[in-house]
């Protein structure tokens, strides 16, 4: 803009000092142009024919023309009370080109040098060309290249039009050398520097880049090493500086962090002041910290947010509590003083839903708990958009509370969603150390027609199983939120590849299912079926599965009959790092089919994070099934255990009552129990996608005429990896069995990968 400024005060002066009288226009003659519209520049002129030209608006109209960017010079000449207008346009970029590019694609530098003006298209600045070359670099700058250089050329084309070419040298990335800390007492720098994201190259830094400098990395390193020391108690650190150094050949940085410690102080009293509105008692029970502890900024803040959070339990959308520290420094003691202002109570005048251009709006809407005219309830809130999230329509949900205008007591709730593609065509491959090469395909619809209904065919084949099946759900069969579902299903398997003996098993069956909320983390689930089974089986099986077919013959109906109770108050379904899962389920053979059975099978998982990092799984699960009216329990319908989802280190199906010719015959009862504590992939940080864990296994199945016998569990112990990878979830283990009897089947390297897409 000031060149421009510039170049009009030049021709400004020019016009000054050939200074004429002012004259009516008789006409407008514009001279120069080849790409620009007449019309654009009489749009710019601020004189019209018929009108009084003067001295100020000449300035006036050299000055306009010059800010549109569009011309490198602009001259005004006058002729017999004709007014010339000359111009000189700046060439247009008809190309812009990318040479040597590989870090990044051509579009993704085209779209940041049109942020800063230079686009094809557009005219040609040649003050832009610096600003383009900086921002090239700083798009690499910011991958890690800090030795990239970029030569610019501009070549002339026909029809005044120019290319523009980039010739881009990147160099080798800049990789973290070391990081230091200076300063430490309380902790060792190699445990404090486990804390950060950034870290010097490792063998898994090519896949997490967090080798490279990041200033955005960094500040919130320190930011981490901030509340680590706050929340051990010392009030009074403090980062005194941060170096970063680069060497001369750009190849490797270092960083440096000064910080002072001080000392460590405990809570000596914990008060609460300002308008409570709720009993003390009850709000002193919101408080994590105690007389006597550690100061922990992470506890203060969360006893804080509870708070907070109860008042806006009662409509209190803006109340505020505040801890005011006091400190004690002889003693190294800190009071604190939490002051509590609620702030009016307000109601919630409308629930407002944008970006859901294909769900319906009462898809969004039943899912709200957080009523309109209602008063405003945080945990209602925070629910609504819980529930939003699960839905898995959308890969964003917001939600913002603003006030009204013009009222201190409504505010309004804004869910704005970003909605994702919920129809998917799928072919997957995978492969487990069971069952081999799997191949699956389906097709989904999670949302028909923005309904929120659900539909999937799905086929999957391997060597052992082959499942065809279509099902349907209504998550909202009635207002209350009671699901309906319908399944169809064809499935066979070849029992002999698990070492079971011989037998294959062909059904083909449907059934109704029913999903009941009864609170916000429980559901029951109730389900109706029929199935026609065929069985096959041969002189080699063994004698137990021809004595069944024997009785019962080699079609057998069954109408399977299902009632199930979870609850889930795990913090993530896909990665949970706190909380339980509890799930009761019995199936049962119910009459009017010739098999009558049942089994009853029971899960408890609970996550309890022991620090950032680190989260301890423990899960048990139990089943006991049997026959019905004198019959047994079908035995293709009996329990397994052994391989990577049960007891590691023993394999698959391998557990429990064999036959004299060491078949495997499964049985009624099933025990497992789990302990296994879970931490990040070294050199990873603290992306939870990619797990290490070591694990200890136990778990037995049991005959139906046998006790469950503590004494005949089978331990194991290992290693195990799991990787939500983008083709799929791996989960690979190495387990060492503790106890293993002589018959037992040990299979140390267990994996399965790719059976979900």
């Amino acid at each position: 803009m000031t060149r421009y400024l510039v170049a009009a005060f030049i021709c400004l002066w020019a016009g000054v000092a050939h200074a004429f009288d002012p004259f009516v226009v008789r006409d407008i003659h514009i001279e120069g142009i080849q790409r620009i519209e007449a019309g654009t520049v009489f749009s710019y002129l601020p004189v019209k024919v018929g009108e009084t030209m003067t001295e100020e608006k000449a300035a006036a109209a050299i000055k306009a023309l010059f800010a549109t960017g569009f011309f490198k010079d602009v001259r005004l000449e006058v002729q017999r009370d004709v007014l010339i207008v000359m111009v000189e346009e700046r060439p247009a970029v008809s190309q812009i080109d990318f040479i040597g590019n590989k870090e990044f694609d051509k579009d993704a530098l085209r779209k940041g040098l049109r942020e800063i003006g230079l686009a094809e298209g557009r005219s040609f600045d040649k003050a832009l060309l610096d600003q383009a070359e900086q921002e090239i670099k700083r798009q690499y700058l910011a991958r890690g290249h800090y030795g990239a250089s970029v030569v610019t050329t501009v070549t002339p084309l026909e029809r005044n039009r120019v290319g523009i070419s980039f010739s881009i040298n990147e160099g080798d990335i800049t990789k973290i050398r070391e990081i230091n800390i200076i300063g430490n007492k309380a902790f060792k720098e190699k445990d404090l520097l486990q804390l950060f994201v950034l870290q010097p190259p490792g063998w898994l830094t090519w896949y997490t880049k967090n080798d490279q400098y990041s200033k955005q990395k960094l500040s919130g390193d320190l930011e981490t090493l901030r509340s680590h020391y706050l929340n051990n108690g010392y009030l009074e650190f403090s980062i005194d500086s941060t170096q970063v150094s680069i060497t001369p050949d750009k190849k490797d940085i270092y960083i440096t962090i000064n910080i002072t410690e001080g000392e460590k102080y405990t809570v000596s009293d914990i008060k609460l002041g300002g308008e409570m509105l709720l009993p003390e008692a009850e709000l002193r029970g919101l408080i994590q910290l105690k007389p006597g502890e550690t100061f922990s900024r992470e506890k203060l803040t969360e006893s804080t947010k509870k708070i907070t959070d109860r008042l806006g339990n009662e409509g209190y959308a803006f109340a505020n509590a505040n801890a005011v520290p006091e400190l004690d420094k002889a003693a190294k003691r800190v009071a604190l003083t939490i002051m509590i202002d609620p702030g009016r109570r307000v109601y919630v005048r409308r629930v407002n839903i944008s970006g859901n251009n294909r769900s319906r709006d009462e898809v969004i809407r039943r899912e709200m708990r957080q009523l309109e005219g209602a008063y405003y309830d945080a945990d209602k809130i925070q629910k609504s958009k819980l529930r939003l999230d699960r839905l898995g329509y959308f890969t964003e949900v917001d939600v913002d509370t603003p006030a009204v205008p013009g009222t201190s007591d409504q505010v309004d709730v804004d869910f704005k969603v970003k909605e994702k593609p919920t129809g998917a065509v799928t072919i997957g491959a995978g492969f487990s150390s069971t069952e081999k090469l799997i191949l699956s395909g389906s097709i989904t619809q999670q949302n028909i027609f923005g309904s929120g209904k659900h539909i999937t065919a799905s086929l999957s084949t391997s060597r052992i199983n082959r499942n065809i099946s279509l099902s349907y759900t209504d998550p909202y069969y009635t207002i209350d939120g009671v699901s309906r579902g319908f399944d169809i299903y064809d499935r066979r398997t070849d029992a002999s590849l698990l070492g079971l003996g011989f037998y294959t098993t062909s059904t083909i069956g449907g059934g109704v299912r029913y999903g009941i909320p009864l609170t916000e983390i429980d559901s029951l689930g109730l389900g109706l079926g029929a199935e026609n089974t065929h069985l096959g089986v041969d002189s080699t099986s063994p004698i137990q599965y021809q004595n069944f077919v024997n009785v019962f013959g080699s079609n057998n109906t069954a109408i399977p009959g299902n009632v199930g109770w979870i609850r889930d108050q795990r913090d993530s379904a896909l990665l949970p790092t706190k909380g339980t899962m509890i799930r009761a389920n019995l199936e049962a053979g119910l009459p009017g089919g010739t098999l009558k059975y049942y089994k009853l099978t029971e899960q408890v998982q609970w996550y309890h994070p022991l620090s950032r990092t680190y989260t301890l799984m423990l899960n048990g699960e139990i089943g006991a099934g049997d026959g019905l009216g004198g019959k047994p329990l079908p035995f293709y319908k009996s329990y397994y255990a052994g391989g990577v989802s049960s007891v590691r280190g023993y394999d698959s199906y391998s557990l429990g009552p064999r036959d004299a010719y060491g078949n495997i015959l499964g049985g009624n009862k099933r025990l497992v129990g789990n302990a296994e504590l879970l931490f990040p992939m070294p050199g990873t940080g603290v992306d939870r996608s990619m797990r290490l864990s070591v694990f200890l296994d136990g778990g037995q199945v049991y005959g139906a005429n046998e006790k469950f016998r503590l004494s005949e569990l089978r331990y194991s112990v290992g290693l195990a990896f799991n990787w939500n990878s983008p083709l799929g979830p791996l989960r690979l283990s190495y387990g060492k069995p503790l106890n293993a009897k002589a018959d037992d089947k040990i299979q140390h390297l267990q994996f399965q990968f790719g059976q979900v897409f």
